[in-house]
């Protein structure tokens, strides 16, 4: 089973270059974020090319802002809406949805941002991740949570810690909330494969920071351990965040039981941008 999370940062401007994605890394299951679409909009938009393409669909979605999704090839049951007693901001967002995906429970969400660290928005991100973890502990033994956590685990995450002081994203509070989350047996499928490795999943689109690979990891896989021992490659698919008219987030994938390109990453192609340290940068905004 090949698994993906993308933040497509709408659904809408990416599908250009979505569909072409979808026959080329012929993923099973899909999780996607930021989708900025009703439900109603996605299905008129796009159920016709997914059904052909033999997906089933699993939406929660609003217009204009926020919105998640799973495509699956491999089954989708028990689909379940948003999460139990998760607050809202002050109305409930359109920020999780999960399914049973080829036997593995797979929740695809759309962190909080935060904003900023004093901000109301902030403590509502870290009340939302308290819900997520309350559900995804009440879940079964196989299961995965995807999607953009809008966290980045720690400083080897970011291309420059002290470029982040005083944003979110990088917090103690935030970083401890991810812990507990995979406090509960969730492995970070990348990292844990590639512990030493320069692994990027999101460039801002202005000042070059793509191609200076100026990046952090917030977009995430985390696995329980029946279905992450079954993992035989994890990577970034850079590829999807080259060229025109591209996503502010690359594809995070995992091959599970074989892996059709082989133990690849972590990421693809690899940034041709020497690794050497460099000046500071300001953020041209933040993520």
């Amino acid at each position: 089973m090949r698994l993906a999370t993308w933040n497509v940062n709408s659904v809408k401007q990416r599908l250009p270059r979505l569909l072409p994605w979808l026959d080329e890394r012929r993923p099973d299951v899909v999780c996607l974020q930021e989708t900025k679409l009703a439900n109603d909009a996605f299905v008129d938009l796009l159920g016709e090319e997914l059904d052909g393409r033999g997906y089933a669909v699993a939406l929660h979605g609003e217009p204009a802002w926020n919105g998640v999704a799973i495509l699956s090839r491999v089954g989708l049951d028990d689909v379940v809406v948003g999460i139990p007693g998760a607050p809202g901001f002050p109305e409930p967002e359109a920020r999780a949805v999960s399914a049973t995906c080829g036997g593995i429970r797979v929740v695809s969400v759309y962190v909080p941002n935060g904003r900023s660290p004093e901000s109301d928005h902030y403590r509502y991100k870290l009340a939302w991740l308290a819900s997520l973890r309350d559900m995804v502990a009440a879940g079964p033994p196989d299961q995965v949570v995807c999607g953009d956590m809008n966290i980045a685990p720690t400083d080897a995450d970011v291309f420059d810690p002290e470029a982040y002081v005083g944003h979110t994203h990088v917090t103690p509070p935030e970083r401890a909330a991810l812990a507990e989350l995979q406090g509960l047996g969730l492995s970070d499928v990348v990292r844990d494969r590639w512990p030493n490795e320069r692994v990027f999943t999101y460039w801002d689109y202005r000042a070059g920071m793509f191609h200076q690979d100026l990046g952090m990891r917030i977009d995430l896989i985390l696995a329980s351990a029946p279905v992450a021992s079954r993992v035989r490659a994890a990577w970034v698919d850079r590829q999807a965040r080259k060229g025109s008219g591209p996503s502010d987030h690359a594809p995070v994938m995992v091959d599970l039981d074989e892996a059709p390109d082989g133990d690849i990453g972590p990421v693809v192609p690899p940034p041709s941008a020497p690794r050497v340290k460099r000046p500071a940068v300001k953020l041209p905004q933040a993520p």
